[in-house]
């Protein structure tokens, strides 16, 4: 079956730098609903769009087509006594610049603590670079009617509805940034 609208992806993936520098090589297949459901990257659906099962190929992503520029605003530095106890580098929190109060949230990494500071990066880690992706098709089916209409792959690799964390919550606190 060639990939088309409203099919099912399973594609095998190696992320690397421009320089080919690994960054991530998919332990599970990437599983996405194909024609637009914004699920994958564009360039990506684009390269693979009337392939089929087996096919190969290598994409290049310049920022703007993956995680966009670096957006030195993004960067915060917070007052210690904002945040909970056990505080560490690496976790994650959802907040809205100040300056955005309306606007859309943020993920923002706690990147270092210091003299009683936090600094918050809410760029995506890969924000910046240009990214290569070789990919290898391993199967294409057609989606359920079910998946069309949400607009995502169910099941196996893909979401399931009602995948809340451990105590029925989200993963993140927000918080208001200055």
């Amino acid at each position: 079956m060639k990939i088309v609208k409203n099919s099912v992806v399973t594609v095998r993936y190696t992320l690397t730098d421009a320089e080919d520098n690994l960054i991530e090589e998919g332990q599970e297949p990437m599983v996405y609903l194909h024609g637009g459901y914004d699920n994958i990257f564009p360039k990506i659906e684009e390269a693979l769009d009337g392939k089929e099962a087996g096919f190969e190929t290598r994409v290049q992503l310049e920022p703007e087509d993956a995680f966009g520029d670096y957006d030195a605003q993004l960067l915060k530095i917070e007052a210690r006594d904002r945040f909970p106890e056990g505080l560490e580098v690496g976790m994650q929190f959802e907040g809205t610049p100040e300056d955005e109060a309306e606007g859309e949230a943020h993920i923002f990494t706690v990147t270092d603590i210091e003299e009683g500071k936090v600094v918050l990066d809410g760029n995506h880690p890969l924000a910046g670079m240009a990214l290569r992706f070789a990919l290898k098709v391993e199967a294409v089916r057609a989606a359920s009617d079910e998946e069309i209409a949400h607009g995502h792959v169910h099941g196996e690799h893909g979401h399931d509805h009602g995948d809340e964390g451990p105590d029925g919550d989200d993963q993140y606190r927000t918080v208001h940034l200055h």
